[in-house]
């Protein structure tokens, strides 16, 4: 079976405004049908990455592929097979829910029935309400209109920009539902931003994560989180065995580093093997602690304060 190829390929992408780099030479693939988390803290170039992807705005240098097509080359035909919000969805308060949806959708070039309008506020779960005034809308409405309008011409790829930001844990759920259905029901290909590693985690199939606009670490939800793992905070008393523990095969272990401190990923079981290893190569250890959640391992990653060094 040949391999499967990407329906979504960044290259090297870089953007700088005047002194700021916002992105810096990031790369990554996403398949069809799963949903790819991208994950970052607020302010670590998620939106202008995905507003690059669509071409709202030109990268300083690098290349975007869809559907195995150079962006810039079909920008107007590739942009048929996707829908997108960023921030947040600009819908009409004034108006109801269904008037809003029909008028993007006579935006679209593609000829759009009503019974496709029809199908896509029942897909989103609005039925009954496309008749109220959108600001009678609850958060988790509003967002949900806006999926619906950018799934209204039917897109293979749907880019979502932080869909969960400002709603109640009934609208988070509400939305996360409807992203998982997306996927593993219509068959869309769904890339998903969050600054919030729990909400990537019950989604996504696969996540990459950046930080400053670079890439920290990419892979499987399954393996990057595996529950087999623990973080362990190891302190020495001083750090005259740091840079034999560095060229060790413990270093691949490292999370984070600064001078007499580690912080190691480990099964439980390794913690002893690690420990005598230590003694025996002269370090006094004076404390091992354990225990990290989810979002303690996401701020490992991209807090420059716990990682000094850039140790991943």
């Amino acid at each position: 079976m040949a391999p499967l190829e990407p329906i979504i390929s960044a290259q090297d992408l870089s953007k700088r405004f005047k002194d700021f780099q916002a992105v810096d030479n990031l790369s990554f693939s996403i398949f069809p049908g799963e949903v790819y988390g991208f994950l970052g803290q607020n302010g670590a170039g998620k939106s202008t990455t995905m507003r690059m992807l669509l071409g709202l705005i030109r990268p300083t240098s690098g290349r975007v592929f869809i559907k195995g097509s150079e962006f810039n080359n079909q920008r107007r035909h590739l942009l048929k097979h996707v829908g997108a919000i960023i921030e947040k969805p600009d819908v009409y308060g004034y108006l109801s829910g269904w008037d809003n949806l029909r008028m993007f959708a006579a935006l679209s070039d593609t000829n759009i029935s009503s019974s496709r309008l029809h199908e896509v506020l029942e897909l989103v779960g609005l039925r009954g309400r496309e008749m109220d005034k959108v600001r009678a809308y609850s958060q988790g409405m509003k967002q949900r209109l806006g999926i619906a309008i950018a799934l209204v011409h039917n897109p293979e790829i749907l880019i979502l920009d932080e869909p969960t930001n400002g709603l109640d844990p009934q609208g988070i759920a509400e939305v996360r539902n409807l992203i998982i259905h997306l996927s593993q029901d219509q068959g869309k290909t769904v890339m998903v931003s969050s600054h919030l590693l729990h909400e990537i985690e019950q989604i996504a199939t696969r996540m990459l994560i950046i930080h400053k606009g670079r890439r920290v670490t990419e892979g499987r939800v399954a393996d990057l989180l595996d529950p087999k793992e623990t973080l362990f905070d190891v302190k020495l008393r001083d750090h005259s065995v740091d840079n034999v523990v560095l060229s060790s095969s413990w270093a691949s272990s490292v999370i984070t580093h600064q001078p007499g401190t580690f912080t190691f990923k480990l099964h439980p079981q390794q913690m002893p093997e690690l420990n005598t290893w230590l003694v025996n190569h002269g370090a006094e250890v004076m404390e091992i602690r354990s225990g990290h959640s989810l979002e303690a391992y996401f701020l490992s990653l991209t807090n420059d304060a716990a990682n000094p060094a850039g140790v991943i």
